[in-house]
């Protein structure tokens, strides 16, 4: 997670306008974690009972609850969705003029 030279133009991301080389990782870890903390928060889970389903240390699921997502991967999230009953899909598809090149996770 490293910063490069502030963007002076406002985008829609953020983590963009703060300079953040990773953004569009960053933000796909967020929606990821705003998905998997829902879903532990419905299901009334402490973190060692959500650490035992989804198989994670519970240092690690409290690293989620409070999105410091530095060290865990997206396929650590998502692998942790599906323990969780969820359907997690990944869609490749050309770049259109109107949508430029990137990740976009919708949950």
């Amino acid at each position: 997670m490293s910063r490069k030279a502030k963007n002076s133009k406002g985008t829609t991301n953020a983590l963009v306008d703060l300079g953040f080389e990773d953004a569009a990782e960053l933000s796909a870890k967020a929606v990821l974690a705003m998905k998997l903390n829902g879903l532990i928060d419905q299901r009334n889970l402490s973190q060692t009972e959500a650490a035992a389903i989804i198989g994670m240390s519970q240092p690690k699921v409290s690293q989620v609850r409070r999105y410091k997502l530095q060290n865990i991967s997206l396929e650590r999230l998502m692998q942790a969705l599906v323990s969780l009953d969820q359907h997690v899909q990944i869609v490749v598809q050309p770049a259109r003029r109107a949508q430029a090149a990137g990740i976009t996770v919708a949950a």
